[in-house]
């Protein structure tokens, strides 16, 4: 009970505090000509290419649940991951839509909790690692051509944290170390879940060709998906090259990686009017390029909507005729 309440708190706290640095450097009226003016070609491109990728997307989660037994179809698939960005708009950022992709998986497999969630955590971090691929890609872009040194800080420690979860969880010598883990975490009752999280995502160690297969393929999505963003800014008329956004596309997606609010509220559009103002970028414009992918993952998450009043009206329709 505590722990939640301290969580809220902090989430209350950083919601406060982006919204005040949002307040104090947009004018309302101007930032609310900019939405007005946008042009809805370059935002129904950006919208298609979030739609199409969610295909590659679901076919991924698909092969990594086949490796260890699950086979399930696509279109269920594709199904579970548009609820999931449905339950996004009300949860901790995607962090709440992969608890819901795996507690449907789970009614689906009884008895696979664990590579279930194994399966879902190791896509979302070779997600991660794809982002800081292209992150990579960005930092050598940027040499020379654009000051956001602060923000290379921050990639650098995302990239150090990823190699270290990744000796943490793949690497054998780290059991024994791990080992020693086990007390503290049994007396905060959480060594039974982190043991199952462990396990889920270790039993993919052997299964090189195949991550490897995802990774490639993640990298190819994402560098895809940043593409939106810059359709994005250009609905708002930011003249901007795509290079600029393989800087900051990256670092956005790991942004949104961390549950800081619910669905990002505020921080997201802070972290567009920060970044394309070191670049000279007005916080009007700035401000409404985030505003406007925030509609975007919103209307993303329509489809999911439509499933779910679906489903619950069958259900409900079924419960009557049984009555």
């Amino acid at each position: 009970m505590r722990h939640t309440s301290v969580r809220v708190a902090l989430t209350l706290a950083l919601t406060g505090l982006a919204s005040a640095y949002l307040v104090w450097k947009i004018d309302v009226s101007q930032t609310a000509d900019e939405l007005r003016d946008a042009r809805l070609g370059w935002l129904a491109l950006a919208l298609a290419i979030m739609v199409v990728t969610v295909v590659p997307m679901a076919w991924r989660w698909q092969r990594l649940l086949a490796a260890k037994g699950m086979h399930d179809r696509l279109r269920w698939l594709l199904r579970a991951y548009f609820v999931a960005y449905t339950a996004g708009q009300v949860l901790p950022t995607s962090i709440g839509g992969d608890a819901v992709r795996i507690l449907e998986t789970s009614k689906r497999h009884p008895g696979n909790l664990p590579p279930i969630t194994g399966s879902v955590l190791l896509e979302r971090a070779l997600g991660g690692s794809a982002t800081l691929l292209l992150g990579a890609v960005g930092f050598v872009l940027a040499i020379g051509r654009y000051d956001v040194g602060a923000y290379l800080w921050i990639e650098l420690g995302f990239v150090l944290a990823t190699v270290v979860l990744a000796v943490v969880f793949f690497a054998r010598f780290a059991r024994p170390w791990l080992a020693r883990l086990a007390p503290p975490l049994r007396w905060l009752r959480v060594e039974r879940p982190a043991r199952g999280l462990y396990e889920g995502i270790h039993a993919y160690r052997g299964d090189g060709r195949l991550l490897l297969g995802v990774f490639g393929l993640t990298v190819c999505i994402q560098a895809v998906r940043i593409l939106a963003i810059w359709m994005t800014a250009r609905s708002v008329g930011l003249d901007l090259s795509p290079r600029l956004f393989y800087v900051m596309g990256p670092l956005f997606f790991l942004v949104m990686l961390v549950p800081f609010t619910v669905n990002g509220l505020a921080v997201r559009e802070a972290f567009f009017v920060s970044f394309l103002g070191s670049v000279g970028v007005g916080a009007d414009p700035a401000f409404a390029t985030g505003f406007l992918f925030f509609l975007i993952t919103l209307l993303l998450s329509v489809p999911g909507g439509i499933v779910l009043a679906w489903e619950g009206l069958r259900g409900g329709a079924r419960r009557t005729s049984h009555a």
